[in-house]
C-alpha cells in the first residue's frame, strides 16, 4: 500500500529548461546541447506494477498494485521503511530490475521488460542515476569519469572541468577516485549526472552514507540543479529533512 503526502514546501508548477544560477562558482553553461532537450508532461506514469521475489520458499511482493506518476520539472521523494521497496522501484525505473505485471510509461512511451537495448540507451542519453556509493571507475581521474559519462551520453563537448568546479571539486580533477573522500567521490558523481544533461534524475540515498555536514552539502548541489534545470527526479530517502525539500513524498510500504 503506497500513499501521497505533499511536502510542506508545496506542489510548484512544472519548471522546464530553466537557465538562470545561483551557486558561488565561475558560471558555466547549464547545457551546450541542442535546445528542448528537456521534456514537457508527464515524464514518468506507473500503473497497477506488481513485482515479488522469492524467499524461503515463500513469494513475497514487493509491490501490488503501484501507481505513480510524475511531471516533468517536479521532484518525488520516496519514503519507507528498509526493504520497503525504494531502491527496486528505482532500480526498475532504470532498466536494472524487471517487474512482474503492470504498466510503465516513461517520457511518453510504454516500457517492455526485456527490452535491454532500449533501457541500455534510456540509461546512457537521458536517464542518470545517482547511488549512496560514488559509482566512479577506480582506474580514471575524476575529470576522466565525467569525460566518460558525457560523451557516452552524446555531450563530449560539455566543460566537465567546470561541472567539478561547481561541484566544489575542480582542484580534484586529475586525482583517481582512492584519492579522494567520501564525500567528494559523491560530489564527483554528482558532476557525471548533471554533465549528461538528464531527461530524469533518479537519486538512491544520495547522501546516505555522509556525514550530517557533507550530506548537507551534497542535498543543496542536488536541488540547485534539479530546479535550475527543471529536471524531474524522484529520490530514495531515509531523510524526512530531504524529502521535505521535494514537491512531493511517496511512502512505500503502508507507512503513514
Amino acid at each position: 500500500m503506497c500513499s501521497w503526502v505533499p511536502s510542506r514546501t508545496g506542489t510548484r508548477s512544472p519548471t522546464i529548461c530553466r537557465n538562470t544560477r545561483s551557486w558561488n562558482a565561475p558560471t558555466i553553461p547549464i547545457s551546450n546541447g541542442p535546445q528542448g532537450d528537456c521534456v514537457t508532461g508527464t515524464v514518468v506514469r506507473v500503473g497497477n506494477l506488481h513485482k515479488h521475489f522469492r524467499s524461503g520458499g515463500e513469494t513475497v511482493a514487493v509491490f501490488d498494485g503501484l501507481d505513480l506518476m510524475l511531471e516533468s520539472g517536479a521532484s518525488l521523494a520516496l519514503m519507507g521503511r528498509s526493504g520497503s521497496g525504494k531502491s527496486t522501484l528505482l532500480n526498475v525505473l532504470s532498466g536494472l530490475e524487471n517487474w512482474d505485471q503492470g504498466d510503465l510509461q516513461l517520457f511518453g512511451e510504454s516500457m517492455s521488460v526485456g527490452d535491454a537495448r532500449r533501457w541500455s540507451d534510456l540509461r546512457r542519453q537521458r536517464i542518470a542515476t545517482v547511488f549512496q556509493e560514488a559509482n566512479l571507475m577506480p582506474a580514471m581521474t575524476l575529470i576522466e569519469n565525467v569525460q566518460l559519462r558525457a560523451g557516452l551520453a552524446g555531450r563530449s563537448e560539455i566543460d566537465a572541468q567546470g561541472w567539478l568546479q561547481r561541484l566544489g571539486v575542480g582542484d580534484l580533477a586529475n586525482r583517481y577516485p582512492d584519492q579522494v573522500s567520501g564525500g567528494q567521490r559523491q560530489r564527483a558523481a554528482l558532476a557525471m549526472a548533471f554533465a549528461m544533461q538528464p531527461e530524469l534524475l533518479l537519486a538512491d540515498e544520495p547522501t546516505g552514507s555522509l556525514d550530517s555536514h557533507t550530506a548537507d552539502d551534497v542535498a543543496d548541489v542536488l536541488f540547485e540543479f534539479q530546479r535550475e534545470q527543471g529536471c524531474p527526479m524522484i529520490l530514495a530517502t531515509h531523510d524526512p529533512r530531504l524529502a521535505e525539500r521535494c514537491d512531493r513524498i511517496f511512502r512505500l510500504g503502508g507507512e503513514a
